[in-house]
């Protein structure tokens, strides 16, 4: 992909799975998205239009690999983000690990 290249898709989530996006190549078309996939999405909700480009990264995701999914299998699927509970990250100190 050159840096200048722009890639258009429409993004899509579901009430399903909290997290879980789905970005096809045109807005409600969902032709070349697998059944099982769209099990999770039942009543897409359109989120928004976005063009992808080397110049715009995702946060979420590698917009390298968003495109080449996009242009070879026609969707690209964001799955949710690992839920960490906040309090395992927090390390105690001896005297109250009892």
């Amino acid at each position: 992909m050159s840096e200048r290249e722009k890639v258009a898709c429409a993004i899509y989530k579901t009430s399903k799975r909290d997290g879980l996006y789905l970005y096809v190549k045109e807005q409600d078309n969902f032709s070349d998205v697998p059944e099982e996939v769209m099990a999770h999405f039942p009543v897409p909700e359109h989120v928004f239009d976005l063009e992808l480009s080397a110049s715009r990264p995702l946060i979420r995701e590698d917009v390298f690999i968003v495109i080449e999914n996009l242009q070879k299998q026609g969707f690209h699927l964001q799955m949710s983000p690992k839920n960490e509970n906040p309090i395992d990250t927090i390390t105690l100190p001896d005297s109250l690990n009892g």
